[in-house]
């Protein structure tokens, strides 16, 4: 007994750990991007507009300007920014894929539940299971093929800016897909034992128990 207590609180530990790793890795990819972005935008913008600036400077007479606005354009032009777009655009395709095993884990996927509901409580729970493991079975099969393609990649194959290896970058996809596997059979496991879903309330997660409507009880014949 004192076994297998131990081996639950092991499995409730690492089941914490990778609920904050899953939630630490999508925050620094989105602020990572973010500011990825945000610089990018203003290097840009800060090239353009600055000879802009330095030609209505030269019309208007104002050489200090002028000037000015030429050492911004050419101190701006000597920094190398080609490849944030790039980088951005992959952190932000990391992020959506753990982005999603961290939504169904808390239950802020969409879902259409119109005909659950119209279920009697019996009927109800074996339907959900079975979304539940459709859904697990369809990332389970995403994250195989994803795994296979990245096998299947040239080594030497690299993306055109940054020149990383593309099977690093394609990684995400078996890795945020099988996340996903585990999450959707997380919840199922879950929803067997206690009759709980996820679902992303107003004050925080909670997990609701379908909802059951009591039988009418029948009023006794006068």
């Amino acid at each position: 007994m004192l076994n297998v207590l131990n081996v639950l609180n092991v499995l409730n530990l690492l089941d914490r750990i990778l609920d904050r790793l899953e939630e630490w890795i999508i925050c620094v990819l989105i602020a990572a991007a973010t500011c990825i972005t945000f610089v990018a935008v203003v290097h840009r913008y800060g090239a353009s507009n600055s000879v802009t600036l330095s030609n209505w400077a030269k019309g208007h007479g104002l050489v200090w300007l002028s000037l000015a606005a030429d050492w911004v354009y050419l101190t701006l032009t000597a920094i190398n920014l080609s490849w944030a777009q790039e980088l951005a655009t992959y952190m932000f395709v990391w992020m959506a894929k753990f982005g999603a095993a961290l939504g169904v884990r808390i239950g802020i996927h969409v879902g259409v539940d119109v005909f659950v509901k119209q279920l009697s409580p019996a009927a109800r729970k074996p339907v959900i299971l079975f979304a539940l493991a459709c859904g697990a079975l369809f990332t389970g099969i995403i994250g195989t093929l994803g795994a296979v393609y990245i096998h299947d990649l040239d080594p030497d194959q690299v993306s055109p800016e940054l020149e990383w290896p593309s099977w690093m970058i394609y990684l995400c996809i078996p890795l945020g897909s099988y996340l996903m596997c585990f999450r959707f059979l997380q919840v199922m496991w879950r929803f067997q034992r206690t009759g709980r879903v996820p679902n992303q309330g107003h004050h925080g997660i909670e997990y609701v128990a379908p909802e059951i409507v009591p039988a009418p009880v029948a009023e006794p014949a006068q």
